[in-house]
């Protein structure tokens, strides 16, 4: 109930809203989902492991945002394009990833640790940068395999929704 307000909130705020379902976006967040990917290796190899989880989460966050525009769904929000893919798509398994990862992005981003920890910080980032991969492939998959019965379906379960 509550993240339905959140939801109907933001629409009347227009954060989250219904547009034209738009392939150029759609490619553009996908290249940039592989972007983050790319740069987060290259990231975790330098160890710079709290900006290497971010760009993993980043990786994430844009394939889901690319999932989004070829349905024709605008989202400005973190938390609300998360709750959107729970409510209309129901894949808890990629949800708790998504999540997990925005939390995990949260904690390196905007708390320091101590040295103590880098080894777990390590490990973490490891396990981000598999989960961001295997995200991305099953997003690219769950993208192509959309008909226009399935988007059309999706669009008007999203009215419902935020109405």
């Amino acid at each position: 109930m509550k993240e339905l307000t959140f939801l109907k909130k933001l629409k009347r705020k227009g954060i989250i809203e219904l547009v034209e379902s738009s392939e150029e976006m759609k490619s553009s967040y996908l290249i940039k989902a592989e972007n983050c990917l790319k740069s987060a290796k290259i990231l975790f190899q330098s160890q710079l492991y709290e900006n290497s989880t971010s760009e993993a989460y980043y990786c994430m966050y844009n394939s889901l945002l690319s999932l989004l525009f070829k349905i024709g769904i605008k989202s400005e929000n973190h938390s609300a394009s998360i709750i959107l893919f729970d409510k209309l798509f129901e894949n808890k398994d990629l949800v708790k990833i998504i999540s997990w990862a925005k939390e995990e992005r949260i904690d390196k981003q905007y708390y320091v640790e101590t040295q103590q920890i880098v080894k777990v910080t390590k490990e973490s980032c490891n396990e981000m940068i598999l989960k961001a991969e295997d995200f991305l492939v099953k997003l690219k998959l769950l993208i192509s395999e959309l008909s226009n019965e399935k988007i059309n379906s999706v669009r008007d379960n999203f009215v419902k929704l935020v109405s």
